[in-house]
């Protein structure tokens, strides 16, 4: 079993699914570990290939949004990791939970200063918010868990897995199967809560302003019980990951885009709350 080998079998063990694909010669022992995961002993992870990094990564981030679980990419080196740094932005915003496995050259090439090399660390900062370059081919397995629960922590994250190529092709022992063990969502204050409900009943025209997972699923049939409840309106982030509407759904309206449509909105209510967001600010000054 040679690194590689044992980074695909670790995102098997760990729950990951589908790795979204631009790979360049770097990633070949990556991909020949795609390539076997779909057969035998490492079943259950697919390889999909996009024919442009930012289409990778567009469709990691929509993947981890409608599925609700993580995805990875597989990227060449620094300028192909650029390449799909503008989907990586909205998945940012949309807290979506990314891994991406991004291709480097051989660690010892690269002081040679080779035609595509570049400070992958630079770009990975803008991009999310966890990175780390694999130091030793036997610890490609606990980097990507380590990945993983960065990324799946809170309410979502993009993180960023640099594995030299050395360290892919090198042989090493066969692992235990791997477990997450991901941060959970930060637990709420019981009494902010309370303080929040009685907001709600107090006010003439109350206001839930809802963005994140509270706009689908459990999220949105909990706002759409408050609402009845307090008489309040649903209003949904201008820019939201996800939402769900239709027959037997709670109504929930979208803030205008323009701020002017926006404040004249938000002036007939005399109480508004913010759940799954943060208070809205205009796309520009």
């Amino acid at each position: 079993m040679n690194g590689a080998e044992l980074l695909i079998g670790a995102a098997r063990d760990l729950g990951l699914e589908v790795c979204f694909a631009n790979p360049g010669t770097t990633e070949m022992p990556l991909v020949n570990a795609l390539d076997a995961a779909d057969v035998g002993a490492n079943r259950g992870i697919r390889g999909v290939l996009g024919l442009h990094e930012n289409v990778c990564t567009g469709a990691a981030d929509g993947y981890a949004r409608m599925a609700g679980k993580p995805a990875l990419t597989l990227l060449h080196l620094g300028p192909g990791f650029a390449n799909g740094l503008a989907n990586l932005h909205n998945a940012r915003r949309a807290r979506s939970p990314v891994v991406n496995l991004i291709g480097e050259h051989a660690s010892w090439h690269l002081s040679a200063d080779a035609p595509l090399h570049s400070e992958i660390e630079r770009l990975t900062g803008w991009a999310g918010t966890w990175t780390r370059r694999s130091a030793r081919a036997a610890d490609l397995g606990r980097d990507l868990a380590d990945a993983l629960g960065a990324a799946t922590s809170g309410r979502g994250h993009v993180a960023s897995l640099i594995l030299p190529h050395d360290l892919q092709l090198e042989e090493v022992a066969a692992a235990t199967p791997w477990s997450l063990h991901a941060r959970g969502m930060p637990a709420v204050d019981a009494e902010r809560v309370r303080a929040a409900v009685r907001c709600l009943e107090a006010a003439r025209r109350p206001a839930i302003m809802l963005g994140g997972s509270a706009l689908f699923g459990a999220g949105l049939e909990a706002a759409g019980r408050l609402a009845e409840r307090t008489g309040a309106a649903l209003i949904g982030e201008v820019g939201y990951a996800r939402m769900a509407a239709g027959r037997g759904l709670p109504r929930v309206r979208r803030l205008p885009y323009f701020p002017e449509l926006a404040a004249e909105l938000l002036a007939g209510f005399d109480a508004v709350i913010v759940a799954g967001t943060k208070l809205p600010v205009s796309f520009f000054g």
